[in-house]
């Protein structure tokens, strides 16, 4: 089915009652929630486990009951926890979505200092059985107070310690973010950290003190805000692609292996691979209580296609290795992991069916799910930036030049084991500097990519294109967007895209080999190329699903503006975690089409990100460091905080390479990753998985549909008017005389959502006096009233929705060549003609305006509605705030320096030594004229009206300054 957009004329589009509750055109540009505030507070807070105290039956079991165990009905995942509290043990007690099944875990609170002691039991037990259970533990422990409820979970984070005993760390609230397969996405909203001992607040012993270095320890800890883009699921595997957790599925059904089988979690993604460990030692199914959460940015949108909804996901999974801030992680570590390490991959399916099961069923053979995977990282060479001093740009420095570059050989090996080959490096660094600091990197790094591709078969190379977007960004006759969507088609053609099938009736495709992009810092540069390449597979991934015709969306229409506005959060997200601040150079910059408010932004941004590389990094590191179990705590060792750098704990041990065999410098791949990956052929249940129903295999029935239980349809995450979709990017104008087009690929122009009647316009450009347009401009009508009037205002105003046209398309727009675009193209020539027709006098004229305009504009300073909107937005976006969250003064501080703070410097005064001369010079300074704003005959040899003095000779106020 191709629903692009045929043209047509206003006649023979249908009249449609209008859509009342059809948001403003205002706000139909922004991005909308993608989960609303009016949330129940049951779906984000975990209910305790509710027992029952029967007269009669509540101290005994049944007798010669046989008990369920784990795994005997298949895949069974809990959901909610209830954690309880005894003088001498902790209880948790799991169960299902359905709360028909539950099971319970044993911790011992007195264990040695560095113990942990867990039991697991594992049968699975009723509801009546479970409170039988806790009746009689209750009465067990009568005497030393009973046993309370604790606190309700959502699941368990896992356990740590630092000097003393262990914590445990639970999820006390969530929040549904996205749905795959059946299967729900939750970000963390809410933890807490338990002490397994007695602690000073409890009502029982406290057994053990804390001490100062275990105070710090935790003060460390609370800097990292785990409330902040974690996420987890239940029975979905988030740290895994698609396209692995589909084969891996495919291949389990083809083995006959029994369910559930063991998960193979991606540790490089898990973030609580630290906090698991005590866990995994003690416990046999560890993930049934543990979840492992991912750190990057999870989103979900759906395109509504005349009644066919196509669930758009973007899932960025942030590495936990060589992880840190900007300037403290750059380049690679010797093990061949790099810094600000991030997989993007955009889930495409159309939802038809819910599941990952086609019907018949054949399991895990849906054809109406799609993906495709992306890759960014810093470049694998050893190189750093020291942000001691002040600049913002710290010089780049190659701290170790190694001729067979083994970093780089081992990072690349992983890129192959991950996503096959080949490897596609688009390269955006500066080629061309004036103070070489970005284009000694690149010199490098192609050394290097022509070193290894010197050993891999000529069908595996590396390909690498280097290209300087910062350049071409700032040169007038280059197209930015429409260079990176050729090579966007390049990249998509060269490596493919994932589509699930049965190999029957549907054919499958793999994606082999990914795309790495990386700039500098991996931010801004980059997150432009991404989407971009993002774009172009979607145009692929919606053709595979036979949604359009075509393999490409033109830009401007709603299913692009929906994507463009979640790739502008994930590179927010992705530039908060690495760099301190949002983005500072987004596609409006590059597309040079940016208001002066957006310029605004762009230095509020450098600065935020200033501020938090030069102060706040450091903090940020030691948590991480800590979270991560880079750093643990040894007796006898330095503390974390006393540690002069912590490159020995990102680096491997120099001791133990001597037990180690040299890889070899020729062949430094594995061979086997480079081997093309196919999707298993679908075969039915074997062995003791035959005839088993589709509820052995997948739970997703009652995790998605949750039979039995009331819901209400505006909580339903799913349903499209919570859930953020092309709908709301309707225009509102439209709407409301009843015309307008549902196609989220019907290019949207400004005529659709600004122009009321656009049968009044007419050919011809008149020269607006100056004074009108600007009482049209404060009316904020001058679109309106022009065309009302028959007059043009002559300046240049692009809406939001045309940011980000390639000038091939732009140019062709002008030359009515375009669909959408509105009839009169000769417009632009007939202006252009007027403009030659000007004289010398007038531009005179017209420069004297400016500089009046410019004078008035400083000196009446004023902020339309429209700049407030976007500002209040701006400033109340969730990203805006730092990960480091505390603010409670170090408990080690100088005394001395304290007292100083707070008043003495007062009595000893801060600067000394200042002579007559430097004071007199300085009160000549603050000495005010009577009419500051006159300028007199004795200053115009200051320094300071050098441009004045220029503008009074005739020359102009806005001279253009060479560009770097």
């Amino acid at each position: 089915m191709d629903c692009k957009n045929v043209e047509t004329e206003d006649q023979s589009l249908p009249k449609f009652p209008p859509l009342h509750h059809n948001p403003p055109s205002s706000e139909g540009s922004r991005r909308p929630p993608s989960t609303g505030n009016d949330m129940d507070d049951d779906e984000c807070t975990a209910r305790p486990f509710q027992r029952t105290r029967s007269p009669n039956s509540d101290m005994k079991r049944n007798k010669g009951a046989e008990y369920e165990k784990v795994g005997d009905q298949g895949v069974c995942k809990m959901h909610k926890f209830s954690l309880y509290e005894t003088a001498v043990r902790y209880y948790i007690v799991g169960a299902d979505v359905m709360d028909k099944k539950f099971r319970i875990l044993k911790i011992d609170r007195e264990a040695d200092a560095g113990n942990l002691t867990i039991s697991e039991d594992e049968i699975v037990y009723t509801k009546k059985e479970m409170s039988q259970l806790l009746n009689a533990i209750d009465d067990g422990n009568k005497s030393t107070g009973g046993m309370k409820l604790r606190c309700s979970t959502w699941g368990l984070l896992g356990f740590i310690r630092f000097t003393g005993s262990y914590y445990m760390l639970v999820i006390t609230k969530r929040s549904q973010v996205a749905m795959i397969g059946g299967h729900f996405i939750y970000s963390v909203d809410g933890t807490e950290l338990v002490p397994l001992t007695t602690g000073p607040s409890s009502r029982f012993k406290t057994s053990d003190a804390k001490n100062a270095e275990e105070a710090r320890f935790l003060g460390i800890l609370n800097n990292l805000d785990l409330t902040r883009s974690f996420y987890f699921s239940y029975s979905y595997d988030i740290t895994r692609t698609l396209q692995h957790n589909i084969m891996t599925e495919r291949a389990a059904l083809a083995q006959g292996c029994p369910y559930p089988h063991d998960q193979n979690y991606n540790s490089m993604f898990v973030w609580n691979s630290y906090l698991l460990q005590p866990a995994k030692s003690a416990l046999k199914n560890t993930f049934d209580w543990c979840l492992p959460v991912i750190h990057g940015y999870i989103d979900q949108a759906a395109l509504s296609i005349y009644g066919r909804t196509v669930y758009l996901t973007i899932i960025a999974r942030r590495s936990r290795y060589f992880a840190g801030a900007r300037f403290l992680k750059r380049g690679a570590n010797d093990l061949g992991y790099v810094a600000n390490d991030v997989e993007t991959e955009q889930i495409v399916s159309e939802v038809l069916t819910t599941s990952f099961h086609a019907p018949g069923p054949k399991l895990f053979a849906n054809p109406n799910y799609t993906s495709y995977v992306q890759h960014r990282g810093s470049i694998p060479l050893y190189w750093t930036q020291d942000n001691t001093g002040v600049t913002p740009k710290p010089p780049i420095e190659l701290n170790l030049v190694d001729p067979f570059y083994g970093a780089a050989a081992l990072h690349f090996d992983n890129l192959f084991e991950r996503y096959g080959a080949p490897v596609y490096v688009l390269n955006l660094v500066k080629s061309r500097e004036r103070t070489p600091r970005e284009s000694k990197l690149l010199h490098e790094f192609t050394n290097a990519i022509n070193y290894l591709n010197q050993f891999l078969p000529k069908e595996k190379k590396i390909i690498h294109k280097a290209w300087d977007m910062s350049r071409a960004s700032k040169s007038r006759d280059q197209d930015v967007i429409g260079t990176l969507e050729n090579i966007a088609e390049e990249v998509v053609t060269t490596t493919g895209f994932f589509q699930n099938g049965d190999g029957r009736t549907t054919m499958p495709r793999v994606q082999n080999g990914i795309a790495r992009t990386n700039c500098i810092d991996c931010l801004d540069r980059t997150n432009a190329a991404q989407f971009v390449i993002g774009k172009r597979a979607l145009g692929h991934q919606l053709h595979a699903l036979g949604i359009i015709g075509d393999t490409s969306i033109a830009y401007d229409t709603d299913a692009v503006n929906l994507f463009t506005h979640m790739y502008h959060d994930h590179g927010d997200t992705i530039a908060v975690q690495y760099g301190g601040s949002q983005l500072v150079n987004t596609m409006e910059t590059y597309r040079k089409i940016n208001q002066w408010t957006s310029h605004s932004r762009d230095m509020v941004e450098s600065f935020k990100r200033y501020y938090n590389n030069s102060f706040l990094d450091g903090q940020r590191q030691e948590a991480y460091n800590l979270f991560l179990g880079n750093y643990i705590f040894t007796q006898g060792q330095p503390m974390l905080w006393d540690l002069a750098t912590d490159y020995y704990l990102h680096h491997a041990d120099p001791r133990a390479w001597s037990n180690k065999v040299r890889r070899s410098y020729i062949n430094w791949y594995t061979p086997s990753f480079l081997e093309k990956r196919v999707l298993p052929k679908y075969v039915d249940p074997l062995g003791v998985t035959a005839n088993k129903p589709l509820g052995y295999f997948d739970d997703y029935w009652l995790e998605y549909y949750k039979p039995l239980a009331v819901s209400s349809l505006l909580k339903i995450f799913s349903y499209m008017g919570k859930m953020n979709s092309t709908l709301r990017y309707i225009p509102f104008r439209s709407t409301q005389e009843g015309r307008y087009d549902l196609s989220p690929f019907k290019v949207r122009t400004e005529a659709d959502q600004d122009v009321p009647d656009k049968k009044k316009a007419k050919k011809g450009v008149t020269i607006v006096d100056p004074s009108e347009e600007q009482q049209l401009a404060e009316a904020g009508e001058d679109d309106s009233l022009s065309i009302k009037s028959g007059t043009a205002v002559t300046t240049k105003r692009i809406s939001i929705q045309r940011w980000l046209q390639p000038i091939q398309e732009k140019e062709k727009a002008e030359q009515g060549q375009v669909h959408g675009i509105m009839k009169g193209s000769g417009v632009g020539g007939e202006e252009k003609k007027q403009k030659e027709k000007l004289t010398p006098l007038d531009k005179s004229k017209a420069a004297q305006w400016t500089f009046t305009q410019v004078v008035n504009e400083s000196l009446n300073p004023s902020v339309s509605v429209q700049e407030q909107d976007d500002y209040s937005r701006y400033v109340s976006h969730p990203l805006t705030l730092p990960l480091v969250v505390s603010t409670e003064l170090p408990t080690e501080i100088n005394n001395e320096y304290l007292e100083y703070v707070n008043g003495s410097w007062k009595d000893i005064g801060i600067v000394t030594g200042i002579k007559e001369e430097d004071l007199a010079e300085y009160r000549d300074f603050l000495t005010v004229a009577e009419n500051p704003l006159t300028v007199m005959e004795e200053d115009g040899v200051k320094k300071r009206y050098k441009a004045y003095r220029k503008w009074l000779l005739g020359k102009s106020l806005f001279k253009q300054q060479p560009i770097d």
